[in-house]
């Protein structure tokens, strides 16, 4: 009960109030949280003992990419077009207008951010660079005017 830790404060005297005999609804109350966290505190006591007063890590136990297997090479293929094809202003992307546009032609459920993309790309074996490298203009003039101006 004296520890400095929020965590281990909390959980303790959710145990302790459990001992006294205490219902879970009104010991998230006291406590200032949920009742489900009061029962999930109390069944990690009954199983662990005194082991769930230490702080666990909060990473999910298991993932999955926002882009299956199909969906990231459409991503690919989607990259390798002008995002003036998808209606955006812009000439180039980037992650963030790629994650906008992913979600927007429904390659994912839900908005992902541009780290998401990245990764994907990743995956794909690809890097993130400037589009530039990559890209080309129908202007049979478009080497001529890349072309830094000399004086």
């Amino acid at each position: 009960m004296r520890s400095s830790e929020a965590f281990v404060l909390r959980r303790c005297q959710i145990i302790l109030a459990s001992a006294r005999g205490e219902h879970a609804i009104n010991i998230a109350r006291n406590v200032g949280c949920d009742d489900q966290t009061v029962r999930n505190v109390i069944q990690a006591f009954n199983s662990s003992g005194l082991a769930c007063l230490k702080r666990g890590s909060s990473r999910p136990h298991t993932t999955r990419p926002a882009f299956d297997v199909a969906k990231a090479e459409q991503l690919r293929h989607m990259l390798h077009q002008s995002p003036r094809k998808f209606g955006k202003p812009n000439s180039l992307w980037t992650l963030e207008l790629a994650a906008e546009v992913s979600f927007e032609q429904g390659l994912t459920a839900g908005r992902v951010s541009g780290e998401t993309i990245r990764a994907t790309l990743a995956r794909l074996g690809m890097r993130w660079q400037r589009a530039k490298q990559w890209m080309t203009s129908p202007d049979p003039e478009y080497g001529r005017k890349k072309m830094p101006e000399t004086d």
